[in-house]
This record gives C-alpha cells, structure tokens and sequence, in this order.
C-alpha cells in the first residue's frame, strides 16, 4: 500500500524566557499552532509535538480529508 505524501510544515522556534516555543504552520491552509516547553528539553521533541498539534488542528477542520 502507498503511503499519503506527508504535507509540508513550517516551523520556528522562540525562546522566551526558560522556555522554548515551537510554531508550526501549513502553508496551504495558513493554520498555525503554537507549542511550549522547558529549555532542557531538544528540539526534535518540540518539532514533533508541533506537527503532531498541526495534523489534529488541521483533521478537525471542517471538510478535510480523512486520515
């Protein structure tokens, strides 16, 4: 079985203060989701937890294709 194309994801990461901000946002639908975390924790663990809050945000959206 084909695996779906995985969608592109922008990210940006702010610290702020003790803490680290991830953004992740869909350029196609320009839906954007923030997440926060300590500073001791890495950036892949950020990164995942964004795209994961961005593929829910975005599967609830009203019309979207099934996943």
């Amino acid at each position: 079985m084909a695996k779906a194309p995985e969608r592109e994801v922008l990210l940006e990461f702010k610290r702020v203060g003790m803490y680290m901000k991830a953004i992740a946002m869909d350029p196609e639908t320009l839906t954007e989701v923030t997440v926060v975390g300590p500073l001791n924790h890495s950036r892949e663990m950020l990164r995942r937890t964004a795209v994961a809050k961005l593929e829910y945000v975005l599967a609830k959206k009203p019309g979207s294709p099934a996943r």
